[in-house]
């Protein structure tokens, strides 16, 4: 698996990266990188093909497990897809602002 640590997805973030958050509804709700589009891990395959083909797709989740196996997943399709390194949590701890609330734009 492929994985980018916080560093860099906050570089890629601030330059417009693509982000998906594959935990299911209620936790994204509760708090999600801005501007991470949800796609829960257990309907993935549904919105794979609306992911964009011209650029890297970041995963993320609650902590990283989730979200490696997407990005297996993804990439596995030839899509370019990435981990983020410790997910949402990780983010948050390290100061980083989440958005709360209802959802996001389906990826």
């Amino acid at each position: 698996m492929r994985e980018v640590d916080l560093t860099v997805f906050a570089a890629e973030l601030a330059n417009g990266a693509f982000v998906i958050d594959v935990r299911e509804p209620d936790e994204y709700q509760a708090g999600r990188v801005r501007g991470a589009h949800p796609a829960p891990l257990s309907t993935l395959g549904a919105v794979v093909s609306a992911l964009p083909g011209d650029q890297r797709v970041y995963v993320i989740c609650a902590s990283g497990n989730r979200s490696g196996r997407a990005a297996e997943h993804i990439e596995a399709l030839g899509a370019d897809a990435v981990s983020v390194a410790g997910g949402t949590a990780a983010w948050a701890r390290a100061g980083h602002f989440l958005d709360c609330g209802a959802a996001a734009e389906a990826a």
